[in-house]
């Protein structure tokens, strides 16, 4: 009988633990969106410094409900990282330059104001192949 108690009590213990860890995630994890915060000008000085360029976050998944925003700049003859693949699809957008663009074993290359689809398991990949700086906007769908 006293076995049984200890397990229920346990059990109660660990239950209200699990639940109250799970409302602490969801209180840190919604943050408060005021016109302050939603709106978001580039400012270089706030861009995180990469090997071949930078990049800036518009909207990352800890501040989104499930999509992220962030400009990439790339230097001529350069690319983030080889062609790869992941389940999120992912939008690429040109801004900037002229991009490569790699899906599935084939490329284009094309200039500003050309989207890129890139669908969910695809092997795909984004380079710069001007003499100028590339600079592209990558939206993505966060499957937390």
């Amino acid at each position: 009988m006293k076995t049984l108690t200890i397990l229920k009590t346990t059990i109660a213990v660990l239950f209200f633990q699990q639940t109250f860890s799970q409302e602490a995630k969801k209180e840190t994890a919604s943050p408060q969106y005021t016109i302050e915060n939603c709106v978001n000008h580039f400012e270089l000085e706030k861009a995180t410094k990469t090997k071949v360029g930078y990049q800036y976050w518009f909207a990352n998944k800890d501040f989104t409900q499930e999509n992220t925003l962030k400009m990439s700049i790339v230097e001529p003859g350069k690319s983030t990282h080889a062609p790869h693949h992941h389940p999120e699809e992912e939008f690429f957008y040109i801004l900037e330059g002229t991009a490569e663009f790699f899906l599935d074993g084939k490329t284009v290359t094309a200039g500003p104001n050309t989207s890129f689809y890139c669908p969910p398991n695809a092997e795909h990949g984004i380079s710069n192949a001007g003499k100028t700086d590339l600079k592209y906007l990558v939206i993505k769908k966060d499957l937390r």
